[in-house]
């Protein structure tokens, strides 16, 4: 089963839809929780094309301007896969399916202000892009680019998301 998430434009002073005022509304299911000490985040691996002409989204990082797919923090109550795509909107500007079930996980050490750091989890949920918009809510602070699976597992700085990415790579 995949979910599909619907983009609308919010009006200029409206209440907006979804809970951040710049999301639909989207398939809520029980939300995976992290083992351990590390805490949950989801990210969209967008897809755009396919065979010989697939290609990776990557957006760069706010503070560090490394590659990194679009993932954040799982809202409560809201669904990891859903979680992916209203990153993928929000951070790189994307439009189109996110798959119900993870892809693959890795972890990395997220810091935190004042130099701590907070062990994550990262659940991957494929994300099949139908659309590059031209105006979304972080487009002023981020770059989005699209590579092949090869070049984009050559960028990120993860290895066990660089395994992924080489994975599609070879088909």
């Amino acid at each position: 089963m995949r979910l599909v998430f619907r983009f609308r434009r919010r009006a200029v002073g409206g209440a907006g839809v979804g809970k951040s005022g710049r999301m639909p509304d989207g398939l809520v299911v029980g939300a995976q929780r992290p083992t351990g000490s590390a805490r949950q985040q989801s990210a969209a691996l967008p897809l755009f094309g396919q065979g010989a002409a697939l290609r990776v989204v990557l957006v760069t990082s706010r503070e560090t301007k490394r590659w990194v797919i679009p993932k954040g923090w799982i809202e409560p109550g809201e669904a990891a896969s859903h979680s992916a795509a209203r990153e993928a909107f929000e951070e790189a500007g994307l439009a189109g399916e996110a798959e119900e079930h993870p892809l693959g996980l890795y972890t990395y050490a997220k810091r935190l202000p004042r130099g701590a750091v907070q062990p994550c989890e990262v659940l991957v949920f494929r994300f099949r892009v139908a659309r590059l918009l031209r105006e979304w809510p972080e487009r002023r602070e981020r770059q989005r680019r699209l590579f092949t699976p090869e070049a984009a597992a050559a960028l990120v700085m993860e290895a066990d998301l660089a395994r992924l990415l080489r994975s599609l790579a070879r088909g």
